[in-house]
């Protein structure tokens, strides 16, 4: 038996622990018996599953079943490798499925054609095994496409077995903790990471397109900003100073448009300190961009440009199925104003206190008596107007209260409205719109007013982001700016209806934990 220690995982249970010690002295013996080291060594010339599949040539099988086949086998070559995900043994004859990245194959191995010592270890193998087969691509007598083996070899010993054949991995939670073993029990889940992908690239290439130049900004922030939300707090040791995992990389990319970069954009993590759901994740992927002498109106026909864009050039189809819903994204946008939606919703006007307050108290919102009149007037829009949209409609809501919007900028014909908008599509918002607020003295007033909470003086200060409003003291151009949830964005295009559907690795309790 090998002699090195057992690595079994602490959940795993007694028959598990069975089947991984037959497995460990498999491979001892095949390393005693064989003189095989079964964990691999580079490997040149692969192809993917499905590219030998498509070198399949019906011609050249026809010829190689005829009563007189030719003297030399004229059908294609391929080698390739995955995971055995079948297996079964047939005395002169092993089948075996293989799983890659591309999908599946069948691998089929005769006595005649393989040197002994390579066949009997492809009739030993267990499931999650990865090898390496090669050989001419043909067809079983059952018209099945298959790569005939003529030369074998295993590439890694899989230890672990694999989850169970029949039902495979399907607890939500413990394919996001055992992603690894998801991304190959399950195909669907492989397809959902090489989607996100392509449309992430498809994301950058459209920007690009447009002449947004791609920049990188701080992670670590000495003041929280750029967004309403509760911060993760970390400490420097060396600077022996707290910093703020950013919330929002917007009041760095404002400063890039103050030094002369005309288009930015940055597709990142954000870490928000707040709840986990199905469309939720405290660590998540925003794309925030800015165009100097834009508005809103030209980062609203940007997203609408890009998100059909991706419907129709990426997806390969305008209409797309989320849950119960199938959304039409080649169709123009709606669009709303909040003041409307909020009077449809709650019956009343938004800007009538009196009538606010009661429609709250009765709506059992906390501190309906109390709190000030626009955050109430947005928490009764968040709890109730936004779920009135037609989630099959992707909506822009425009025209928000400046008063929950302290970074953009006020409407000139109405300073209690701002000229921003947010997206919803599918009952989720997608992202945020703004004529960005470039005046130092609103902007300075608009933080004081947020800093009025706190009775510190010097920490108030601190608070503010001062170097922000230095910065627009030199001077901010006009523009227009956007954040999108790029992983609701994948979400609601490849049908996945929780977000760690769509997050590789989404943060867990730890295994066990309360």
């Amino acid at each position: 038996m090998s002699d090195q220690p057992s690595t079994t995982h602490p959940s795993t249970t007694a028959s598990e622990s069975d089947l991984i010690a037959a497995r460990r002295a498999k491979l001892q013996r095949w390393r005693d018996d064989l003189g095989l080291q079964p964990f691999g060594s580079r490997v040149d010339d692969l192809v993917s599953l499905a590219h030998a599949r498509g070198q399949f040539d019906q011609a050249a099988a026809d010829a190689m079943s005829s009563e007189e086949p030719p003297s030399e086998d004229p059908r294609p070559r391929a080698r390739v490798a995955g995971r055995v995900m079948q297996h079964r043994a047939m005395g002169k004859l092993v089948f075996m499925s293989l799983r890659d990245h591309s999908g599946d194959l069948q691998i089929s191995c005769s006595k005649a054609d393989m040197e002994l010592p390579q066949f009997k270890l492809a009739s030993k193998l267990d499931y999650g095994d990865i090898v390496v087969a090669e050989g001419p691509v043909g067809m079983t007598k059952r018209g099945e496409i298959c790569v005939w083996a003529d030369r074998f070899d295993v590439h890694c010993k899989s230890l672990a077995p694999p989850p169970e054949k029949f039902h495979g991995l399907a607890d939500p939670e413990m394919r996001a903790r055992r992603r690894y073993v998801d991304m190959y029990a399950n195909p669907e889940t492989m397809q959902i990471f090489q989607r996100r992908s392509q449309l992430v690239g498809a994301i950058r290439l459209f920007m690009q397109d447009r002449e947004f130049l791609e920049v990188e900004t701080p992670m670590m922030h000495a003041v929280a900003g750029g967004a309403a939300a509760r911060p993760f707090v970390t400490h420097h040791n060396t600077l022996d100073m707290e910093l703020y995992m950013r919330i929002a990389p917007e009041l760095y990319l404002k400063r890039l448009l103050v030094g002369g970069m005309p288009r930015v954009f940055e597709i990142n993590r954000n870490f928000r300190n707040e709840g986990v759901s199905r469309r939720h994740n405290p660590e998540f992927t925003m794309m925030e961009a800015y165009q100097a002498f834009g508005d809103r109106e030209s980062v609203l026909e940007l997203t609408e440009t890009l998100l059909r864009h991706l419907a129709v050039d990426v997806i390969k189809t305008g209409t797309v199925t989320w849950g119960e819903y199938t959304v039409d994204w080649t169709q123009p946008f709606d669009r709303i104003a909040y003041a409307s939606l909020f009077e449809q919703s709650l019956g009343c006007n938004m800007r009538d206190e009196a009538a606010v307050r009661d429609v709250a108290t009765k709506r059992g919102i906390e501190d309906a008596v109390s709190r000030d009149h626009w955050l109430l007037v947005d928490a009764l829009f968040g709890d109730y107007a936004e779920a009135s949209l037609d989630p099959e409609r992707p909506t822009f809501v425009i025209d928000f209260p400046s008063a929950v919007s302290p970074l953009a900028r006020p409407r000139e014909d109405d300073a209690t409205l701002a000229w921003r908008s947010e997206l919803f599509v599918c009952g989720m918002e997608l992202g945020n719109f703004y004529t960005e607020l470039n005046d130092p003295d609103i902007q300075r007033d608009y933080f004081t007013t947020q800093m009025d909470g706190i009775d510190d003086e010097a920490a108030a200060f601190r608070s503010m982001d001062q170097d922000f409003l230095d910065a627009l003291l030199v001077g901010m151009p006009p523009a227009g700016g956007m954040g999108i949830g790029i992983d609701r964005i994948i979400m609601l295009l490849t049908g996945a209806t929780s977000i760690r559907d769509v997050i590789l690795f989404p943060l867990l309790r730890p295994e066990g934990g309360a």
